[in-house]
């Protein structure tokens, strides 16, 4: 039975999807026990929402489980207060062997006056685990759209940039 759950693993991840394939939505009420003493957000829960919301576009590209293995160049554009409606939004830019890139945007609505704003952007990157816990292979990203396209190359570039971080860190 493990033998065909392979197969049929092995078989999928050759099978490319788009980045509508993975897109995912989330939304979020900010209640109390999300702010602190200035009535904003904390940073903390934000970066958990887009945690999630990366993990789900991840999963969706992937087809099973995923661990978060960085968070690159975020940014906290504006707060995000008491009551205020929180749309998180992120989709696969970037897939490589084992991994993929999401990108990942919040924003928040104000419920009385409607206006809305980008709050948080960033790319997060997920690898991709086997039932035995082991990176395993992701299907390709086919790319369809002038955005998708210029996305990726994004990634690619930050990818880059953060393999010589490492490499620097590791000195």
């Amino acid at each position: 039975m493990v033998r065909v759950t392979e197969i049929l693993e092995q078989v999928l991840s050759n099978l490319g999807k788009t980045p509508r394939d993975s897109w995912v939505t989330m939304t979020e009420l900010v209640l109390p026990h999300h702010t602190n003493q200035l009535g904003t957000v904390f940073g903390g829960t934000v970066m958990s929402w887009m945690d999630i919301c990366g993990a789900i576009a991840a999963f969706r590209h992937v087809g099973g489980e995923v661990v978060t293995a960085s968070v690159d160049d975020l940014h906290f554009l504006a707060p995000i207060y008491l009551g205020w409606i929180v749309e998180i939004t992120g989709h696969v830019c970037y897939a490589g062997n084992t991994s993929v890139d999401v990108w990942v945007e919040v924003n928040a609505e104000n419920p009385h006056t409607r206006e809305r704003s980008r709050t948080a952007q960033s790319f997060l990157t997920f690898v991709a685990r086997d039932v035995q816990g082991q990176p395993k292979k992701v299907p390709p990203l086919i790319l369809e759209t002038e955005q998708d396209h210029k996305l990726h190359e994004l990634a690619k570039l930050r990818r880059s940039q953060r393999l010589q971080r490492k490499q620097m860190s590791q000195i």
